[in-house]
């Protein structure tokens, strides 16, 4: 008994000196290991009689106890000091200057998209997209531009090497082949708008070789005139954030629609380098619009005695100059940080037909 108190307080006093977590672990091999100094002498109680266990048992389940939780409160102990010790080494300097803010922004472009699309979404209209990289016959045939008809020539086009199976293929100079897409794989009603990423070859300071236009397709029984006048009001007091505005319809032609209609809208420019829109003497021309050819409605397989349709379109790059003071289209492909920074928009910057749409 006077053996196992004495081998307690050496082991305990040796833990309690320990210098470091290598010098404690080798003290927990050196008592509680396989062939410990403490292991050795739970062996022995298979030696011993049913008396002599009963007095030694106990004991030497309380010295392994003992030392078990020694070595724990050291280890603690030893975490603590090394901790404090790496805080006191690796002090901040609260003179150093602070990360700077984050320098991403939103393009102009995107945030229009965002807008347009969140104005249509409130009217109902879904969002329809296809391939940059469009059959020539969706592009021109279908709507009603065969292959000798002049407005082929209008458009400026860039074409695609013929493929594999002797399909041409263009790339889209409109987003109206997703309005073909549409019509072929669904029956009226159709309500959609399809924005994306459009080619001509054009290149000066209002045009792009690579543009983004926004086109609406609705197409259903008793659709007039009337109905597209009203979708393009509601837009553009929207999107310019106003509430009153004038619109002058001017006739037009496109292959694919009969009658052909171009919109201008009232605006004042008589202060130089500055627009207000719904008020003064001039005209603002928006885009195009009419109501869908009855052939292309046939040639998407839609019965033209039993539906009719509006469509019109508009260019995004456009709509982002009008209403952000953007002079020059050319800049919007430019990369250029310094035109981001001063023209883009914060990423929570989001649109909410509540919260105003723009900053």
């Amino acid at each position: 008994m006077a053996d196992i108190a004495k081998l307690e307080s050496e082991l305990l006093a040796q833990i309690a000196a320990a210098p470091d977590e290598a010098a404690l672990e080798a003290l927990r091999v050196s008592a509680l290991g396989k062939k410990g100094s403490v292991s050795e002498l739970m062996k022995s109680l298979g030696t011993m009689s049913p008396e002599e266990r009963k007095t030694q048992g106990p004991l030497l389940n309380g010295l392994r106890d003992a030392v078990t939780g020694a070595i724990a409160a050291r280890k603690a102990a030893l975490g603590d000091i090394a901790l404090n010790a790496r805080l006191a080494s690796e002090a901040i300097d609260v003179s150093l200057p602070p990360r700077p803010e984050s320098q991403g922004s939103v393009h102009p472009i995107s945030q229009v998209l965002e807008e347009i699309t969140l104005i249509f979404a409130d009217m109902g209209f879904a969002v329809a997209e296809g391939p940059d990289i469009e059959y020539d016959d969706y592009n021109f045939t279908k709507l009603n531009i065969p292959p000798d008809h002049p407005a082929r020539q209008m458009q400026d086009t860039f074409y695609v090497a013929p493929q594999g199976d002797e399909s041409a293929h263009v790339l889209r100079t409109h987003t109206s082949p997703v309005q073909v897409r549409t019509m072929l794989n669904h029956q009226p009603p159709i309500r959609i708008i399809s924005p994306g990423r459009t080619y001509r070859v054009d290149s000066d300071a209002t045009h792009s070789p690579m543009f983004h236009q926004v086109e609406a397709l609705v197409v259903d029984r008793g659709i007039h005139l009337g109905h597209l006048k009203w979708t393009v009001e509601e837009f553009c007091k929207a999107f310019f954030e106003i509430d009153t505005i004038e619109l002058r319809a001017r006739p037009s032609f496109f292959p694919f629609t009969e009658p052909s209609l171009e919109w201008d809208m009232r605006c004042d420019r008589s202060v130089p380098g500055q627009i207000k829109f719904g008020t003064g003497k001039d005209w603002l021309e928006l885009g195009g619009s009419g109501m869908v050819h009855p052939r292309v409605l046939a040639n998407c397989g839609i019965d033209p005695a039993r539906y009719t349709g509006f469509a019109f379109g508009f260019g995004l790059d456009r709509m982002a100059m009008l209403k952000y003071g953007i002079p020059d289209i050319r800049s919007f492909f430019e990369s250029d940080l310094r035109w981001l920074r001063h023209y883009g928009f914060a990423a929570l910057d989001i649109p909410s037909l509540d919260g105003g749409l723009s900053r």
